[in-house]
Formats: C-alpha cells, sequence, structure tokens
C-alpha cells in the first residue's frame, strides 16, 4: 500500500525460465494505458466502435496484457498482423472479434478461420482460400472484411472493383461481408496537400462502400480512420476507428497535442512505457583514452564513464551512438559515448560524479508523469523515425513489467 493509502499492484511476464531480473527492463504503466483509451473514447460518439491495435506485441508493449486491458475498457475489436498474433490472444482467453491487417499464407489459413480470427481480402483467389477453409471446418456466414486501395497502394481491391468482390464473397456459401476498410497514407500530416489527399481517400473509400451496396450487399462495419483520423477527423469515424499509437501514448507525428489544442479538442495521452537499465560499472578515463568499437570517441579530457548493460540487441539501436541521444540518472542528461554495443553502452559522466553511482537506475525513456526528461518520441526525433519504430524495437529479452 503506498503512503496515500491506495493499492499499487506489479506483476511480471518472464521470457526465460528464472526468477531473476535483468536490470535492463520496460515498465508497462497500465494505468496510463487505460487513460489512452479512454481519452479516445471521449472522441467517439455512439454507435461508433473501438478497434485497437495490439499487432507487433501490442508495439512492443506486451500484446495480451494490453488486450486484456483493452477489453476491460469496452474495446469491440482488436486488431493484429499475423494468425500467430491472433492465436495468442486466444489462447489467453480472449473471446472478443479479432480483425488480421496484413495478408497470410495460404498454408495459415486454416489456423485463422480455426481461431475466428477476421481476415481482410481484396481479391477473388485469396478470399477462395477461406472459402474452403471454412467450408473443411463446416464453417458458414464466416465473416471476412474488404480491404479497399484507396491511395496507400499495398493492399486491397479498387474501389470501383468492390461490388464485383462482395458478390463473389456472398456467392461462396461459407463466408459473409462483415466490414469494408481501407487505410490513410497522410493523415498524420498537417500540409494543406496532405489533407486533400486524406479527403481524396476518405470519398474513394465512400464509393467503395456505395459500390457494395449497389451490388445488394450491406457492407457491415465501415472503418478508415487510424489514429491520426481518430484525433483529426471526427467526420471519418463512420462505423469504428482503429487507433493505434495514440493507445500507447504518443501522438501521429503532427496531429499532437498542440495542434489539437488550436481545434479545442483536448487529447491527453500518457507515455504507456518506460524502458531503463542500471549503472553497472564506471570507469576511469584519462584524456586520449577511447571507448567502444572502431574508437569514435576518444576522451578529450579525464573523465569517468558508466556501462549500462543495454544494446542494440536490446533495441537500444547502434544509430542512436551518433544521433545525440542521452540517458538520464537521477533526472540529469548524460550522453552516449562510443558506438553502442550488442550488449552494452557507455555513457560520459563526468569526473568524479558524486550524484551517480554503481548500480543507480538509468532511464532511457518514459512518460514525464514519471519524471521522465525523455520519450520515445524525442528519440524518434533525434534519430529521423518514429515513436513506433523505438517502441516496437525493443525486444523480447528485455523483460516487462506490468504495474497497476
Amino acid at each position: 500500500m503506498t503512503a496515500g493509502g491506495q493499492h499499487c499492484c506489479i506483476f511480471l511476464i518472464f521470457d526465460y525460465n528464472t526468477v531473476n531480473m535483468r536490470a535492463t527492463k520496460a515498465i508497462i504503466n497500465l494505468t496510463s494505458l487505460r487513460n489512452n483509451i479512454r481519452e479516445i473514447k471521449k472522441l467517439l460518439k455512439a454507435p461508433t466502435k473501438l478497434c485497437i491495435s495490439v499487432k507487433a506485441n501490442a508495439y512492443g508493449h506486451g500484446a495480451v496484457e494490453c488486450a486484456k486491458v483493452a477489453v476491460e475498457e469496452g474495446a469491440d475489436f482488436l486488431a493484429v498482423a499475423t494468425p500467430e498474433e491472433g492465436v495468442q490472444l486466444r489462447n489467453a482467453g480472449i473471446n472478443i472479434p479479432i480483425i488480421m491487417l496484413s495478408l497470410c499464407d495460404p498454408q495459415e489459413v486454416e489456423t485463422v478461420v480455426k481461431n475466428d480470427i477476421t481476415p481482410f481480402v481484396f481479391d477473388e483467389e485469396y478470399m477462395q482460400y477461406f472459402a474452403k477453409a471454412c467450408q473443411n471446418e463446416g464453417k458458414t456466414g464466416y465473416h471476412v472484411h474488404i480491404a479497399v486501395d484507396t491511395g496507400m497502394g499495398r493492399i486491397g481491391v479498387r474501389p470501383t472493383e468492390a461490388g464485383k468482390l462482395a458478390s463473389a464473397i456472398e456467392k461462396t456459401g461459407t463466408l459473409h461481408v462483415g466490414g469494408i476498410g481501407t487505410h490513410f497514407a497522410l493523415s498524420d500530416d498537417t500540409a494543406e496537400t496532405s489533407k486533400s489527399y486524406t479527403k481524396t481517400q476518405f470519398t474513394l473509400f465512400l464509393e467503395a462502400v456505395k459500390a457494395v451496396k449497389d451490388a445488394g450487399i450491406e457492407p457491415g462495419i465501415c472503418h478508415c480512420s487510424n489514429s491520426a483520423a481518430t484525433l483529426d477527423c471526427p467526420e471519418m469515424h463512420l462505423d469504428m476507428v482503429r487507433p493505434g499509437i495514440i493507445v500507447y501514448g504518443y501522438y501521429a507525428d503532427k496531429i499532437d497535442e498542440t495542434y489539437l489544442a488550436k481545434k479545442n479538442v483536448s487529447v491527453h495521452l500518457e507515455p504507456v512505457m518506460t524502458l531503463q537499465t542500471k549503472v553497472c560499472s564506471i570507469r576511469s578515463f584519462s584524456k586520449g583514452q577511447s571507448v567502444g568499437y572502431g574508437r569514435t570517441w576518444i576522451a578529450p579530457e579525464d573523465t569517468d564513464i558508466a556501462v549500462l548493460p543495454i544494446g542494440y540487441g536490446d533495441g537500444m539501436l547502434r544509430r542512436f551512438s551518433t544521433k545525440g541521444v542521452s540517458v538520464f540518472i537521477h533526472g540529469k542528461r548524460y550522453p552516449i559515448r562510443g558506438r553502442i554495443c550488442m550488449d552494452q553502452c557507455m555513457v560520459d559522466i563526468g569526473k568524479n560524479n558524486a550524484d551517480v553511482h554503481r548500480w543507480d537506475d538509468v532511464i532511457i525513456f518514459g512518460s514525464e508523469k514519471n519524471g521522465v526528461r525523455q520519450s520515445a518520441e524525442d528519440i524518434a526525433r533525434l534519430t529521423d523515425t518514429i515513436s513506433y519504430e523505438i517502441t516496437t524495437g525493443i525486444t523480447s529479452r528485455v523483460q516487462r513489467v506490468f504495474q497497476n
């Protein structure tokens, strides 16, 4: 029990058969996750459904645990990318509808059908794999969603062909059109040309929906809003939204808190993951000594180097070495020196630093709510990428510690 009288629950998920915990860990704050889902739900008008993306291990946060919270918070659907991701959720006792956003191999179709995972289909050949699997399993009326390519250029039927595909689906005798969706390419950008492109995509999607209706078929759940459109385009929410990164506490690129405030939209997101490690060694360096592979950094003066047990094998990517990424010890910033190794990295703490000791906690990124001075978004901007890549890049050997 905390000083304030509130209970704090912490539970651990281990990937290895050990009771020991590495110094390097990812703290997953499920209270922040709940906050983010509730903030998203505030934007929705009934009866718009909520599909929460938990693909890629819930963007690195732990799929099963995050999915359970999503269900508790009222999610109508969950979204995955692969059959294995869907099976993992089913094996964990999660029974709400699961939609698979990416394609699978024909050999995986049976697994999809047996586990009642809803696939996206966009051509008759691919659709027929599911029709045959349903026939083999004795299933009828199995829901599939039609993927429409309105300008993303990955998967999807052309809008003008959506009606024809819907008819083919219904004629199988085993499949049923349960929904139709598309994906926006530029909805996270605020430039007028980008906004115009998103509006064009939306118009094309509505034309696809109409084509299905004109074929005499109900399109089911119509959905197109990703994180950015969920925040910025309420007119595009339709029957369901599919937020991803915002669930985990990061805004969708240019659609950030400042931009939304100017539109009188209040959405306060909290980063769910805090990545941390410890100082495992402090070593004295004289002027002229180097550290790390390639001798890319040579001490310009006497200093001390703290060695941290985290490297690119954990998701602390090698390119961070030269992009100005720092770590925080007791709230103070310390720069990385030399190349990040697979299992370790080194930071400059200055000579005889009385504030840093062996086994002190080191924060890589996390939430300001917890006093952290650097987020995954900050690192993303320094390294020319997006927060999605930073969190999903945290590897399986980094133990997730779940806190309520």
